[in-house]
């Protein structure tokens, strides 16, 4: 049987420090690695396929997507919503809104669009896209490349990044208010003895949301708290290595990597009360909605053995569900529904 053809589109990797770019080489990387029977893939090419997956929003991708699909079908992966942009680039309302008329004016152009969180479903049909035209397949990480290292191993990478070895909590994100850095700050403040670590920076440089206030806050940190800058993503495994608790008070997400990249490393998952979360990851995380709460929380996992080795599991677990078996079945089902949607008249 002739392979489908896929036509991975991205500039996700083009930027550093994004979630989206770590979310593109892993879904590549997935279907050519145990969908290869079926699916021949390749990146960024100007050719004619079955299937032209977008994975981000160029304009270009936009202008050249009749011609591209014109013997098979267009596919858009919904990484953002005007939502989750609102509070991550500080720019004048006129270029917001223009910027989210053409996102969805982008998504409603495709044929079919992948979603990494159900919750978003609903959101995208609020803006006139039909849900029949919506799938849900979450993010995927690979275990060879995200796994927990020893103790003895810990103890050298803390000191190879210039830290204590004691209680740390490790946070992984870009630096912007949405991602909930000022409560970071403000939790490490009040917990001395533990140790907090901030693995992230401005990767949309000074367009980003509370850039200056964040910029002061970074460089005049509280004693206990390490921010390390953009870390390469070969290099991403050590930093969830220097903790023993991965924490993201964002306040916006779709489905973010950092959390199933630290489930890999065996440790809690402690994250803001977001309706995004439930269905996604059901218990496999703590929450809170306050800095009270989250300091609590975190003491609760400094202090309580037994409640840590309990949310340890539960770590583990997520990372059991999103196995590279059970979302490449979705991927397979999802790529050969859209192929055997194509019309005889449009084959090549």
């Amino acid at each position: 049987m002739k392979k489908t053809t896929i036509n991975m589109m991205s500039s996700a990797t083009s930027v550093k420090g994004q979630g989206v770019g770590s979310a593109y080489i892993e879904q590549v990387g997935l279907v050519k690695s145990e969908l290869s029977d079926k699916f021949e893939v390749t990146e960024n090419k100007h050719m004619k396929a079955d299937i032209t997956h977008y994975h981000t929003l160029n304009p270009n991708y936009y202008l050249g997507r009749k011609s591209a699909t014109k013997y098979g079908r267009s596919v858009g992966y919904v990484h953002m919503l005007p939502e989750t942009v609102e509070t991550s680039l500080d720019l004048p309302r006129f270029m917001k809104n223009i910027f989210y008329k053409y996102m969805i004016k982008f998504y409603k152009s495709m044929d079919y669009l992948v979603t990494v969180n159900p919750y978003f479903i609903g959101r995208l049909a609020h803006y006139g896209v039909p849900k029949e035209k919506v799938t849900y397949i979450p993010n995927f990480v690979s275990s060879e490349v995200f796994h927990p290292v020893s103790p003895e191993e810990k103890k050298k990478l803390r000191g190879k990044y210039g830290l204590e070895d004691k209680f740390t909590v490790v946070c992984a994100g870009q630096l912007q208010v949405r991602k909930g850095v000022f409560d970071f700050v403000k939790i490490a403040e009040k917990m001395p003895d533990i140790q907090f670590v901030w693995a992230g920076g401005f990767s949309f440089g000074k367009i980003t949301d509370g850039y200056d206030e964040i910029k002061k806050t970074t460089e005049a940190p509280p004693a206990n708290i390490k921010f390390l800058g953009i870390i390469d993503r070969e290099f991403m495994n050590e930093v969830y290595n220097l903790g023993d608790v991965m924490f993201l008070p964002s306040f916006e997400e779709l489905f973010p990597m950092t959390i199933l990249e630290a489930m890999c490393v065996n440790i809690p998952i402690v994250l803001r009360d977001l309706d995004i979360y439930p269905d996604i990851l059901f218990d496999f995380y703590s929450k809170s909605d306050s800095v009270e709460g989250f300091i609590a929380e975190l003491e609760r996992l400094h202090s309580d053995k037994d409640y840590y080795a309990q949310q340890v599991e539960a770590s583990r677990r997520g990372n059991q569900f999103y196995s590279r078996e059970h979302v490449a079945k979705m991927w397979d089902e999802f790529y050969s529904m859209v192929r055997d949607s194509i019309p005889d008249n449009k084959r090549k």
